[in-house]
């Protein structure tokens, strides 16, 4: 573990926070707006820091570490570190509410300063998740990114169902809490019973130690089917994926993109479900990619049939969802690393085409095909960003996308030749819906009149959509600058999770010699 004197960590959790208070405390909407991009900016810089201060080649230790205590009669923490699988999640999430407040910035027309410092809010919460080694902290975080999401949902939706929306995202997420803390506890009272300590002195609800407690054999299976139910709502995986195309016709279009941009529930099975219960994860690796084959082949189905853009999106990252679940049950680096490939893609690729999705919608009030029709004629701009996502999107080589999910189907076909051509036909059923809604919606000629008097992008907007452009075209020509980040912190996390059948079947060998 490397610790570290400055509170890096804490800082880039509190500095949105403090933001979110100075903006909600302005009366001028003007400077509480000047406040909240300020904020953004500068919670940038300081991701960007950590990031400069991470040293990759020790990606499999915690690195930044902060640990006081919290809660001493139950040995609960407030625990902060950053290891190569959660690094980069920081930056883009904090890229992510920066894009989230500029597409917002004429498009919200009431409750202004509440808006912007809601979204600052969850920007400071979901770094808590990314950052949080102590898994109740991490459960606070988890929960804490509700309450935000809800009112942005329901007070700022574009939907006559907008609160019905909110709430259904609410009580998926409330339900998909339960399962989680139940493994948490089960966890910190298996550590008491591993060092045979009273209670509650002998909790333990720190990840490393947790990791280190070996876990009897009748739990890994309730343990890993806990998180794996917890973390599938927020994910999320079929049957829990209905309240994602519901929030984005009913929600905000950068709310959405929020949503889609920042996988908490694939990152949570990556950190908590998988290593904590890691026999478990290794036994029934095939019913997690199975499940993951489901959600990419039935939910690229529907997709292929929708005619608004929102839903196609929506169904679409949910698609990607199973695919990146197929990568993570392959249990190979290059699985994991296309898996890791894939969630910085989301905050690149499927937030930056939600938000044009909202200039369409803000423009013209719709993102229907029977509305549109003849896109590129009149806004050029828009349309090449589009285009760009849209390629990125079903990885047309010199795109990111590429070789995050060239890297996902060479995982698959390593361990279960069926997943790994289940993952090629997902990529080709991708490829067909997002190119037949391209082709409707933005080529041929313009036949409404509404059409003719659209604004191409604004320079506000073309420098929001550029940055993960830029990122985009970088990491498709040089996927190196990205994997060699946590492919240490990968190894690691294998190792880990391999280690005891390894150790079993070397046992079993020695047993059956002669």
């Amino acid at each position: 573990m490397s610790p570290t004197h400055y509170p890096f960590l804490s800082i880039i959790i509190l500095w949105p926070i403090f933001g979110a208070m100075a903006t909600s405390l302005v009366s001028d909407i003007k400077l509480s707006k000047r406040i909240a991009l300020g904020t953004a900016i500068i919670e940038c810089i300081l991701t960007l820091l950590v990031l400069g201060l991470f040293n990759s080649t020790e990606g499999n230790i915690y690195q930044l570490v902060e640990h006081y205590p919290w809660i001493p009669r139950l040995n609960i923490h407030y625990a902060l570190g950053v290891d190569g699988i959660s690094i980069l999640f920081l930056p883009m999430t904090a890229l992510l509410t920066l894009s989230a407040i500029i597409a917002s910035w004429n498009s919200v027309q009431q409750l202004h300063r509440q808006h912007f410092a809601l979204l600052l809010v969850l920007a400071g919460t979901t770094i808590g998740v990314f950052a949080a080694i102590d898994t109740m902290l991490f459960f606070l975080f988890w929960e804490l990114t509700l309450p935000p999401f809800f009112f942005l949902m329901g007070l700022w939706g574009i939907g006559p169902k907008r609160r019905s929306a909110a709430m259904k995202y609410t009580l998926f997420m409330l339900f998909g809490g339960v399962p989680l803390l139940f493994g948490i506890l089960i966890l910190a009272m298996n550590h008491a019973t591993a060092v045979n300590g009273p209670l509650p002195e002998a909790l333990s609800f720190d990840l490393i130690k947790l990791l280190e407690t070996p876990l009897a054999d009748h739990l890994q299976l309730v343990v890993f089917s806990l998180f794996l139910l917890g973390f599938s709502a927020k994910a999320p995986l079929v049957p829990f994926h209905t309240w994602l195309p519901t929030a984005t016709m009913e929600g905000p279009t950068q709310v959405t993109a929020l949503l889609i941009g920042l996988k908490l529930g694939l990152y949570g099975i990556l950190r908590l479900a998988l290593p904590l219960a890691p026999e478990a994860a290794v036994q029934y690796s095939w019913a997690l990619g199975i499940l993951g084959a489901i959600t990419l082949v039935y939910t690229g189905l529907i997709a292929s049939q929708q005619t608004n853009l929102r839903r196609l999106l929506a169904y679409a990252s949910i698609s990607h969802v199973g695919l990146v679940l197929i990568g993570i049950a392959s249990l190979t680096p290059q699985g994991l690393q296309g898996a890791l490939f894939q969630l910085v893609n989301f905050t690149l690729i499927s937030s930056s085409l939600m938000l044009i999705a909202g200039f369409i919608q803000h423009r013209l009030g719709s993102t229907e095909t029977l509305h549109l029709g003849g896109l590129a004629s009149v806004m050029p701009k828009l349309t090449c960003f589009y285009f760009l996502f849209m390629f990125a999107s079903i990885a047309l080589p010199g795109t990111s996308g590429f070789p995050a999910e060239l890297l996902l189907i060479f995982g698959a076909l390593n361990t279960h030749h069926s997943l790994g051509i289940t993952a090629l036909v997902g990529a080709v059923l991708s490829a067909a819906y997002m190119l037949a809604y391209s082709r409707r919606a933005f080529l041929g000629p313009v036949t409404r009149t509404a059409i003719h008097q659209l604004h191409d992008l604004r320079p506000r907007e073309i420098g929001l959509l550029s940055v993960p452009a830029l990122l985009i075209i970088i990491l498709g020509f040089a996927p190196a600058v990205l994997l060699k980040v946590n492919e240490t912190a990968i190894d690691a996390w294998l190792t880990h999770l391999l280690e005891p059948t390894k150790v079993e079947r070397n046992e079993i060998a020695q047993l059956n010699k002669p």
